[in-house]
């Protein structure tokens, strides 16, 4: 029923749309003194009675404008800026079809004059900053700045909160310039309001010592620089929430910002154990958000955005706190700081059965495994920013974590033969204690020298690091063929002892003044592990772990050595940026291992290392940029060392000491045009890597056992291109509602070389994944967005013996809010995801339903949210993958449907520059 009335109320939006204005205003602006076009000068129409944005464009190369839209209004109010001239107003009548402007003619502005500004421009094009005006774009009561992001022109934003501006990744987010409880984007974009907002800011990321020297930044990603209001500088704000469910489900968290002109204090403490790192995908969620970044290790723990959480699959009880500081210490001393402490419990169970395929014939495999993993984590990191004077600027950068780790893990597999006949199985149970600290440090000195852009800059991070390790084990690994049967009881204490130096000096010397440069540079890295494994078998007779196994321990050194001399040529002009350098690389590798000295190496690896990068801005709306840059990777040290790790029977690991260094070929071309006129984007980007003497894994296959013997060789040829196009085009269908559509299509070519059973073979594996995305907007009633997207993949192989792959993907999503009646705020999120070649012992297709209900009351201070997660209880993550020598199908434990109940509050106090305002807190 309610998505009968959600279809009639977009009915009744294209119904009143035939009814109103539909206009065109074209014209061009020009500077008075000398007639020049003024290109990116912001045009923008203003409603009368409430300054409301109606529609706005930016200026081309020659000064020519057209203002697209439609309005019920008789009237409306044309304003035009551009940076360094006087703004322009005039009263416009409206009518239907095109209205034709006369040449417009802006005066310099004269800083003596006294200029009284009416009205911000929404949008300001500077040489290298797009600034937007917060104020003219339109979002819902409460928005955060993640939905006020939405909003924005060439801004897109995901499920998970990534964020790209105009296809380029957000990998930085600031308020006021300074960072927002660490470098996580997302806590920043769904914990502050909109209404604290100024501006917003974006730029090429820069490093501080690269903003200090006028530097180019990284062209590939982008910064969002967030301006507090200065009447909104001065004050407590936050939030704080709790709720119960069914199945004993749970989840609070609370936020507490104070603000003091530079000074900010953010404290944040939340749990829950519904799998989410102390937020949830609710209202918790809005607070604090999903991870830009996630990473899995073995041991169950994973880190997202740099954080360890612990757990990864399966369901993870976590609780989360911490506290972050910003202030300016004393002039031109800058400090940052921050604290957080994670700990998490989670229990999974996987199950997995692969197809393995050799050259003459296949095997398969059959997994099963069940994991309970308890991590803690501490972590404290600070920064300095200290300006002795305009050309010196220090930058200190300490941070320290503690770590803990308790994983108790339990498995078994069996191997079957073509006929489905078992030739091995084993069972694996063991417990592994692990605790680690971590030191870093980070120190940037930049001196500037002359007016010319000339400077001198070191770098130096150093990090020690240190991890104990027990692991208790216990495993069994039977044969049907009559060998012997393998059986482990044993215990292994581990240490890991971690130095790491990273310098680097620059000078750069200017040729051309603040244009062309020559830069000179010398880097050292040195890195030293030590690592010491203990194995002892446990003892009958004693009773303890007391024999000690040479052949499953180790005591060894690891030392790499490099030495980078470095010039290069760097222009910089007002459209064409070039940067190049070339540098020789001078490695050496040493390998020391007490138990088996017999295996020690030297090596010695020089290369040469190339980096070129090239941007050209067509205009202020389009522009294209290039990277090419030749790296060379030595081998790892496990792969050269000449010893057999058989630390799993099935799966015997030797190392090549003859193996080479890798070249790695890395090729990056992005091109981005968005036209503010017609609301249209076209976002495109193509990547390339190939490799000479890349190091793959060989791995033979025993013809009686199964078990595989794996070592390592040097390989040329491989190589992988991929893409990706974009173009989103925004509809103002009236004042209220717009409509926008994008579209995508991403493609990937692999082509791998690689041994099967000591045969070389080569794949070649084609992706291709488009995807449509609609996005309808009726102000203050409802938003629907409709997504779908189908991956096609094959592979190819060069032999027979090898059969032709294909698999398809269909994703499916619908994302719905609606805010009415008043108070009122319903989301759903529905995704369907089809896997029809999946194997037929898992489920190929489900549905995915999650919900939520707010009730927003008490001024909108507070919210009663009625909850419920995987609504068809259909949830599952099965999944198929493949390499070149096997197909997989996989799924494990998922969290399942329940419903929950819960309460947020929040408090503001934020007042006038100096002023603090009245408190309102709620205690509960």
């Amino acid at each position: 029923m309610r998505q009968h009335f959600l279809l009639i109320l977009i009915f009744f939006s294209f119904l009143s749309y035939s009814q109103s204005k539909n206009f065109s205003i074209k014209g061009s602006v020009f500077a008075e003194t000398d007639s020049i076009p003024l290109e990116a000068a912001t045009i923008y129409l203003e409603r009368e009675k409430d300054t409301t944005l109606v529609t706005y464009t930016i200026s081309d190369n020659k000064g020519r404008f057209e203002l697209l839209g439609n309005t019920y209004d008789d009237h409306l109010l044309l304003r035009i800026s551009s940076i360094g001239f006087q703004p322009y107003s005039k009263k416009v009548k409206v009518t239907d079809g095109v209205i034709n402007f006369p040449k417009i003619y802006l005066p310099v502005a004269n800083q003596l004059d006294v200029v009284t500004i009416t009205s911000t421009p929404p949008i300001t094009i500077k040489k290298d900053t797009l600034e937007f005006n917060v104020k003219s774009f339109k979002t819902k009561k409460d928005a955060t700045v993640e939905d006020l992001l939405k909003q924005l022109p060439g801004v897109e934003v995901d499920d998970t909160g990534a964020i790209t501006v105009n296809g380029k990744p957000v990998n930085k987010i600031l308020v006021n310039g300074k960072p927002f409880f660490g470098d996580d984007p997302t806590i920043t974009t769904r914990n502050l309001t909109k209404e604290i907002i100024e501006k917003v800011q974006i730029t090429d990321t820069k490093t501080k010592s690269e903003a200090f020297t006028g530097e180019k930044g990284d062209s590939e990603n982008q910064t969002i620089n967030l301006t507090i209001k200065k009447e909104n500088n001065k004050g407590i704000f936050g939030r704080v929430a709790a709720g119960a469910g069914t199945d004993d489900r749970y989840e609070f968290a609370g936020i507490v910002n104070y603000f003091n002109n530079d000074r900010r204090i953010s404290a944040l403490y939340g749990g829950n154990n519904i799998n989410s790192p102390g937020f949830s995908f609710g209202e918790i969620e809005k607070m604090f958000g999903n991870p830009s970044s996630v990473s899995i290790n073995s041991n169950g723990n994973f880190v997202m955005d740099g954080r360890s959480f612990g757990g990864g699959a399966g369901i993870t009880t976590s609780q989360n706190a911490g506290v972050n500081y910003a202030d300016v210490l004393a002039k031109d001393i800058d400090l940052q700081g921050d604290y957080f402490l994670s700990s998490s419990d989670s229990e999974n169970e996987t199950r997995r059965s692969r197809e393995n395929i050799l050259p003459d014939r296949r095997y398969f495999s059959n997994f099963n495994s069940s994991s309970i993993a308890d991590s803690e984590n501490h972590k404290v990191n600070m920064g300095f920013d200290i300006e002795i004077d305009s050309t010196f600027l220090v930058n200190i950068a300490p941070s320290f974590q503690f770590s803990r780790n308790d994983t108790f893990f339990n498995s078994s597999e069996e191997t079957l033969d073509e006929n489905l006949d078992r030739v091995n199985s084993s069972t694996r149970d063991s417990k592994v204690e692990n605790s680690g600290k971590d030191f870093q440090t980070r120190l940037s000195a930049t001196k500037k020298f002359g007016n010319k852009g000339g400077f001198i800059k070191g770098n130096i991070n150093t990090r020690l690091g240190n991890t104990e390790i027990d692991d208790f084990l216990y495993s069994e690994t039977l044969f049907e063929s009559g060998q012997e049967d393998i059986i482990r009881d044993q215990y292994s204490d581990e240490l890991r002892n971690n130095q790491f130096f990273d310098g680097q000096l620059t000078f750069r010397v200017p040729l051309i003044a603040k244009k062309l440069f020559a830069n000179i540079k010398f880097g050292q890295r040195n890195e030293i592990t030590e690592n010491i494994r203990s194995t002892y078998d446990f003892n009958e007779t004693t009773q303890e772990y007391s024999d000690f196994n040479t052949l499953l321990s180790t005591n060894f050194t690891y030392r790499d050595y490099k030495s980078k001399p470095e010039i290069g040529l760097e222009y910089s002009g007002e459209k064409l940026s070039i940067r190049g350098n070339v540098g020789w690389a001078m490695r050496k590798l040493e390998s020391e291992d007490i138990l088996r000295p017999q295996t020690n190496l030297s090596r010695n690896f020089d290369a040469v290392e190339l980096e070129a990068n090239v941007s050209y801005r067509f205009s202020s709306k389009a522009s294209i940029y290039t990277t090419y840059q030749l790296s060379n990777n030595p081998p790892q040290l496990r792969q050269l060392q000449a010893f057999q790790d058989i630390s799993d029977p099935l799966n015997v690991i030797i190392g090549n000491p003859n193996l080479k260094p890798e070249n790695n070929h890395r090729f990056y071309l992005g091109f981005n045009n968005f036209d503010f006129q017609k609301r249209t984007g076209i976002f495109a980007h193509l990547f390339g890597n190939y490799y000479d003497n890349r190091v793959i894994s060989k791995t033979v296959v025993d013809s009686e056992t199964l078990a595989r013997t794996t070592t390592y060789e040097n390989v040329s040829g491989n190589y992988n291109v991929g893409g990706n196009i974009s173009g989103s085009k925004t509809i103002n269908l009236d004042t209220l509602r717009t409509l926008r559509v994008r579209v995508s299509a991403f493609a990937n070519l692999n082509k791998n070389i690689n041994y099967n059973n000591d045969i070389q073979y080569a794949s070649v594996s084609k992706t291709i994944t488009p995807n449509v995305r609609l996005a309808f907007n009726w102000k203050d009633v409802m938003e629907f967005e409709p997504n779908y997207s189908i991956s096609f993949t094959n592979t190819s192989f060069d032999i027979s013996d090898f059969e032709d792959r294909n698999f398809t993907r269909h994703t499916l999503g619908i994302r719905t809010e609606s805010y009415i009646p008043k108070g009122f705020e319903w989301r759903n999120d529905i995704s369907f995801n089809y896997n029809p070649n999946i194997s037929g012992d898992f489920q190929k297709s489900y549905w995915s339903w999650n919900s939520t209900l707010d009730y927003n009351f008490h001024n909108d201070r507070a919210t009663l949210s009625l909850k419920v997660y995987d609504l068809l209880n259909q949830n599952n993550n099965a999944r198929r993958t493949s390499s070149e020598n096997f197909i997989q199908d996989e799924e494990s434990t998922v969290l399942r449907r329940y419903f929950m109940l819960s309460f947020s509050w929040k408090f503001n106090t934020l007042g006038k520059k100096g002023e603090v305002g009245r408190s309102r807190f709620f205690v509960f």
